[in-house]
């Protein structure tokens, strides 16, 4: 088969697809050969009622009529060229993360409460209505709640500190509470249909906080493997949506005191290896002197470590001063 034919194929036209199940599998939002290739068994299993059999027999179809041949370092140095950034409102703390976070990848913040997270995440729901000359991506923010923390009149103190209109600025945000690790996993599944089937244009997913609900339903060293492993499948449905869908992941995270650790800081965060290895961009945030924050760049692919200093405000996240 030619490159031409192979990039016009559909997903009706792989073997063991009919009308029916293409319809099936497009109402689940597998609607292109990637979707399908990157998808396990299991998961068209479920959204197509498919055998297990028929379902490996779709995806490596889809796998072999793809071009998924590998990428010169060039090629993907222009890929990058193209990844939006969105504003903190801080320059110290832009300049930390390279420009603002980036879309295509996770970013965690964690530190004890009343440290700043929250705060950022209100910022970067705003910040990323601006067009792309003012730090934004002229997109929609999608908020996942599951501590009861986003609060729209601080939407609105930020819209107005930043000339924006205020009721079109919470238009512009999609926020849902949930209430167990369950409901957070389905709802994080469900931000690809406002994509897809609604053509919003999201490129923030808030999810405040993310381990949250698993820390509370999974107590005990008992149940360890089995949080780890569900929250590890959470990570990867967040890493797949950002990446497939050019947007920002921004999660905060709860921490924990080591009492073993005598010298330095005994503050770790919650999840452990798994959700440091999925994330990007890790930032661990403390307060400061005079009221003031201070984020550590813990961990990025591309990077130096390094610290800045901001400032939470009434007109938002600001640099100290």
């Amino acid at each position: 088969m030619s490159k031409k034919e192979t990039k016009e194929m559909g997903v009706s036209d792989l073997p063991g697809v009919g009308a029916a199940t293409a319809e099936k599998l497009k109402d689940a939002g597998y609607d292109s050969l990637m979707a399908i290739a990157v998808s396990t068994p299991g998961e068209l299993v479920e959204a197509a009622g498919v055998g297990e059999a028929v379902a490996r027999k779709i995806i490596n179809a889809a796998r072999n009529n793809m071009n998924m041949g590998f990428e010169t370092g060039e090629e993907l140095l222009k890929k990058r060229e193209m990844v939006g950034r969105i504003s903190t409102g801080s320059n110290m703390l832009n300049a930390l993360v390279g420009g603002g976070f980036e879309t295509g990848g996770i970013c965690e913040t964690y530190g004890a409460f009343g440290c700043g997270k929250t705060s950022i995440a209100h910022q970067l729901a705003v910040s990323v209505q601006l067009p792309p000359e003012k730090g934004g991506l002229n997109g929609v923010a999608v908020w996942i709640d599951t501590e009861s923390t986003f609060r729209p009149e601080r939407v609105v103190q930020i819209a107005n500190a930043m000339g924006l209109d205020p009721m079109e600025t919470l238009r512009n945000i999609r926020c849902v509470r949930a209430y167990n690790s369950d409901h957070q996993m389905i709802i994080a599944e469900k931000v690809e249909d406002l994509i897809i089937k609604e053509g919003l244009p999201v490129k923030l997913v808030v999810v405040d906080s993310l381990t949250a609900h698993f820390r509370a339903e999974f107590v005990g060293r008992g149940t360890l493997a089995d949080r780890q492993q569900k929250l590890n499948k959470h990570m990867h449905i967040l890493m797949k949506l950002a990446d497939m869908h050019a947007l920002c992941v921004y999660v905060t995270n709860q921490v924990m005191v080591k009492p073993d650790v005598f010298f330095g800081d005994p503050t770790v965060a919650i999840g452990g290896n798994i959700v440091g290895h999925n994330s990007q961009t890790r930032l661990y945030l403390r307060r400061g002197k005079a009221g003031s924050r201070v984020a550590k760049l813990v961990d990025s692919p591309h990077l130096p470590d390094g610290e800045a200093i901001f400032e939470i405000t009434e007109e938002g996240i600001m640099d100290s001063k």
